[in-house]
């Protein structure tokens, strides 16, 4: 089946549309920080126990997983993107708030199942406005910049959700969640909607003829570049997701007394090579193509887990971080740029997020259960050099047999 050509360049859209998109996601970065370790915290002050507390979370993890596909899918089928966003923003607060005034667990458990149904059409929704903002031509740019504005977010949230846990109460941390929903609508709003192409935002383009096969799902699970790319990101997050555990486990057995202090340090420093490089990524993914920095990501996880086997020095291991910047900064970027390009003409573009995301929950899955079971058995050197085998894996997979998929004006 021929290629749709790629669309001619759109006018760029406004300051105040462009601006709205990066407060959007800075806001939201921060609310759903909310979210992360401190419910743990906040669930054992109120006297809940470790089973009640893994209940909860699993529900969540379960939802978001299954919840991936069916979340593209609606993004897709919407007529506007900014609605779908506020309405799952506007959920996420509600959990919040659900979880500061009435901590009990058929309460929580509804929030949790909220909030992670909100957080499936949330990724989707963004990269569809970003991509209906700038066009396939540009999005490359514009997800750097998304992905810089997120990183700033995440950070500036821990800090002010530690400062407020620690200050205040754990509650405080919800109620405050609560309180960042509104600035983030307030972005939001900022974003003109008449800016915003409804087609290009799914991933089509127009057609005076309707081509069914072309726009057809079965086409687009068909496509070789998505299902190569999908297995790819597994591979990703399988070698990925439990590093930064393991190696924080590593490091309280070493040096316990700096241990929080050192994790923290492991946290910020990719943070900032996300801020500070993503751009660039974004850009130089347009210029090189798309799989040299796929390499660059998967070689630097790889260098990662080898150094995690060998380096013996607790402090270093911060240093160490600094390759998961890279890799972060790469495919924070690369996944739904490539999402874009090979569901290009498709008109299922956020669908085809949702096969990448399911992917990637599958991976994230699968990699603490097996590297904590290889570590319990064999040693943490061990697990950590299993986990780089799984990162060169990849590399080969991106190296071979993976096609480039960056798209150009002479297309």
């Amino acid at each position: 089946m021929p290629e749709p050509a790629s669309p001619k360049p759109k006018p760029s859209p406004s300051r105040q549309s462009q601006r709205g998109l990066d407060w959007f996601i800075f806001f939201l970065a921060d609310v759903q920080t909310g979210f992360g370790p401190f419910i743990a915290v906040y669930l054992t002050t109120q006297k809940w126990t470790q089973v009640e507390i893994g209940f909860v979370l699993s529900i969540g993890g379960v939802i978001g997983l299954l919840g991936q596909m069916p979340g593209g899918a609606i993004v897709d089928a919407a007529r506007s993107e900014r609605v779908v966003a506020s309405l799952a923003v506007a959920a996420i607060g509600t959990a919040a708030l659900a979880y500061a005034v009435w901590p009990i667990l058929p309460v929580v458990t509804a929030a949790a199942i909220l909030h992670a149904l909100a957080s499936c059409v949330l990724g989707p929704a963004i990269a569809a406005i970003s991509l209906g903002l700038v066009g396939p031509l540009a999005i490359g740019e514009r997800l750097g910049r998304n992905a810089r504005f997120a990183s700033l977010g995440n950070g500036s949230a821990a800090a002010l959700m530690g400062a407020c846990g620690y200050l205040l109460s754990s509650r405080s941390v919800f109620l405050v969640t609560f309180i960042l929903a509104i600035p983030t609508l307030l972005a939001l709003s900022r974003i003109r909607e008449r800016e915003i192409d409804i087609v290009q935002a799914h991933g089509a383009i127009p057609r005076e003829v309707p081509d069914e096969k072309a726009t057809s799902v079965f086409s687009l699970i068909r496509r070789r570049p998505l299902l190569i790319f999908a297995a790819s990101v597994l591979l990703l997050q399988l070698a990925n997701a439990a590093m930064l555990p393991l190696m924080a486990g590593v490091v309280t057995t070493r040096s316990s007394q700096w241990a929080p202090v050192l994790i923290a340090a492991c946290i910020i420093v990719p943070q900032a090579i996300v801020a500070l490089a993503s751009p660039s990524v974004g850009r130089k993914a347009q210029q090189w193509g798309r799989r040299p920095l796929l390499l660059l990501g998967f070689g630097a996880l790889a260098i990662r887990g080898v150094l995690f086997a060998t380096v013996t020095d607790p402090y270093l291991l911060v240093a160490v971080q600094v390759f998961d910047g890279i890799t972060a900064a790469v495919f924070s970027v690369m996944v739904p740029l490539i999402v874009a390009d090979v569901a290009f003409g498709t008109g299922h573009f956020n669908l085809a997020q949702g096969i990448v995301g399911t992917a990637t929950g599958i991976g994230a899955s699968l990699s603490t259960v097996l590297a904590g079971y290889v570590s319990d058995k064999l040693g943490s050197s061990t697990a950590f050099l299993g986990l780089a085998g799984v990162a060169a894996i990849g590399l080969l997979m991106i190296w071979l047999i993976m096609p480039e998929t960056r798209r150009t004006e002479a297309d």
